[in-house]
């Protein structure tokens, strides 16, 4: 079975969708839609399918789709494909509120409908190498600092880049949240430009998150600490680094750094969403994981919020995120 593929959004990152769908022998690039004309044509010449400037035309026309468009769209556009029984690949974050999010999970759940969120680091080669040798954290520290960029200001940054690594977390860490104290600030817009959270677990361990969107140096990197072992992870580079414990009379460290081959993450993904088309199988990343991530940087965020009213501060903020 070959799956036809629609992609909503020929912008930066939809573009990238296209070029991956193309590399498939086991789903076809049909159609792509934008409003944008400049957009459509250059997406028409590059990838020589039908390019519409209205995706509700593509219903009947494809199998499942990519909606890589604004969040503030992702709840009227992939609402339609779902309530359609149309499989979706959404990118990150799942929508621009928690109830859209919990709809959208409600849609996907009434009509049997793969639905997949596009949290790109679960399909890291790092992460999914050491996945299985994780076992009860008590500590996890993650830095993700990127230079400024106009493309993903439509949120703030813990939704463009922290909510990564809460849903990273999350997929680690089998226990419920009962704490979350945060700082952030705007600074080269109205909205929160660097964040800081910790959270504490259920379990007792504790997660303390950083992200930056105003850097002058590139960063993605997460560390965890547990009982016999300490992992640092790199994810631009696709590097482990362990150093495990070893108990005895004098115990002793051994450290080593993994081999690993670096993939396309983007491709994985696709992959997977496409595997969980052909089978029915619940995705890797489930609209349920997603609404999940959204939830907890919403109460990073409005930990934020709280803590700039106290100095004064909250008036220079966009509430919006």
């Amino acid at each position: 079975m070959t799956v036809r593929i629609g992609v909503i959004g020929a912008g930066y990152l939809g573009t990238f969708h296209c070029e991956k769908y193309k590399h498939l022998d086991n789903a076809e690039l049909v159609a792509i839609a934008d409003t944008d004309e400049d957009k459509r044509k250059k997406a028409a010449e590059r990838f020589k399918v039908d390019v519409v400037p209205d995706y509700r035309s593509l219903a009947g026309k494809v199998d499942a789709v990519s909606v890589v468009v604004p969040t503030v769209r992702h709840y009227e556009v992939a609402g339609f494909f779902l309530k359609r029984s149309i499989p979706v690949l959404l990118e990150k974050p799942i929508t621009d509120t928690v109830a859209h999010a919990r709809k959208l999970v409600s849609l996907a759940q009434h009509h049997k409908t793969a639905f997949q969120i596009g949290h790109l680091e679960r399909f890291n080669s790092a992460i999914r190498t050491v996945k299985d040798m994780i076992r009860r954290p008590v500590f996890i520290e993650v830095h993700r600092l990127s230079p400024f960029t106009v493309r993903g200001t439509d949120v703030d940054v813990v939704r463009d880049l922290m909510i990564h690594d809460l849903d990273i977390i999350l997929s680690l860490i089998p226990s419920d949240i009962v704490s979350i104290d945060a700082v952030g600030v705007p600074v080269l817009t109205r909205k929160i430009d660097i964040a800081n959270a910790r959270l504490k677990f259920k379990n007792g361990c504790v997660a303390n998150v950083t992200a930056s969107r105003v850097s002058t140096e590139r960063m993605r990197k997460i560390r965890l600490f547990q009982s016999d072992a300490y992992f640092s992870i790199d994810y631009g580079a696709s590097k482990v680094n362990i150093v495990r414990i070893h108990q005895g009379p004098s115990p002793e460290l051994d450290a080593h750094q993994l081999e690993i081959s670096k993939e396309d993450s983007l491709l994985e993904e696709i992959k997977s969403f496409i595997h969980a088309v052909r089978t029915g199988e619940e995705p890797v990343v489930s609209g349920r994981d997603g609404l999940s991530a959204l939830e907890v940087a919403f109460k990073v965020l409005a930990r934020i919020h709280k803590n700039l009213a106290v100095v004064g501060y909250e008036k220079n903020t966009d509430h919006s995120g």
